[in-house]
Formats: structure tokens, C-alpha cells, sequence
């Protein structure tokens, strides 16, 4: 006497991964979309930030930093003098910070 033994078939199987595939097709290129959205914000917020650090050296110092002279008076931290994305910052002779490149 043989017993029935519960379980899915090899086409119940396939049909799932191929609804799982479709799914992934989907969402993939819209959480890399996010993610530049994300890079975009972040590095905005940081040149704002900075901004801010330039405006209180001026105040304090009456001249216009440099990059390395925030790191120096412990305005900014050492290794934090780029985007969160990479990109470079720099401040330019009239106090405005701006990413290299745009």
C-alpha cells in the first residue's frame, strides 16, 4: 500500500521562481534610482554643512578657511572633507563651498 505524500510539483516550483524573478526585475532598478536620490540629498546636507563650519571660522578668525584649516581648528573632523558619496569638496575665495566638478 503506498501513501500519499504531500508536496509541490516541479511546475509549482518553476512557476514561483518565475514570479519571484518578475518581482526582482521590478524592484531592482527602482532601489538603485533611491540610492542616487539618497548619494544627491547626503552630499547636499554636508556641503551645508560646511558652509556653516566656513561662516563660524570667518567669524571667529575673519578669513576664509581652507579645507585643511577646518581640519586644523577642529571645525571639521579629519577624513570627513568629502561627500558621503565620494565627491570633493572645496571652498572657493569668496567663502561658498562647492562640490568639484559641477
Amino acid at each position: 500500500m503506498l501513501k500519499k505524500q504531500d508536496g509541490f510539483t516541479l511546475i509549482e516550483m518553476l512557476i514561483v521562481l518565475f514570479i519571484i524573478s518578475i518581482l526582482i526585475l521590478v524592484t531592482i532598478p527602482n532601489v538603485t534610482k533611491h540610492f542616487s536620490s539618497i548619494d544627491k540629498k547626503g552630499c547636499d546636507a554636508y556641503v551645508k554643512m560646511v558652509q556653516g563650519q566656513v561662516e563660524a571660522y570667518r567669524i571667529d578668525h575673519h578669513t576664509i578657511p581652507t579645507m585643511n584649516e577646518l581640519v586644523e581648528k577642529d571645525y571639521i573632523n579629519e577624513g570627513e572633507t568629502s561627500c558621503p558619496n565620494g565627491a570633493d569638496v572645496e571652498i572657493q575665495s569668496d567663502g561658498k563651498v562647492v562640490v568639484k566638478g559641477e
